[in-house]
């Protein structure tokens, strides 16, 4: 009987500790989410880090405006410093944004 007791006293601390284990967070997501946030948008690119979240990779973005009222798509896409330059994550997001500077070509 103490035998048992032993054993689901394992059995539990495991299942306690698979709990506790931290899910990785999609990093494109983070930005895309960030970017919705946001209330207005402007064309072009930018790129940048994740500070101490996500120290070896890094991102860059590019907002373009996809139609004349106001909707923009934005493309999202990580990479890893060292090693390859191969994208690790990627998203791309429509967001409506009528009060977003237009571009006068479109």
């Amino acid at each position: 009987m103490c035998l048992f007791a032993i054993l689901a006293l394992v059995s539990s601390s495991l299942s306690n500790a698979r709990s506790l284990q931290k899910v990785p967070v999609d990093p494109a997501g983070m930005l895309a989410a960030g970017a919705s946030l946001g209330q207005k948008l402007q064309e072009g690119s930018d790129s940048g880090d994740f500070a101490g979240l996500y120290p070896d990779y890094r991102w860059i973005s590019q907002t373009n405006e996809v139609g004349t009222n106001g909707l923009f798509q934005v493309e999202f896409a990580v990479y890893k410093r060292s090693g390859e330059r191969s994208v690790q994550s990627h998203m791309c997001i429509l967001l409506y944004r009528p009060d977003s500077p237009r571009n006068p070509l479109h």
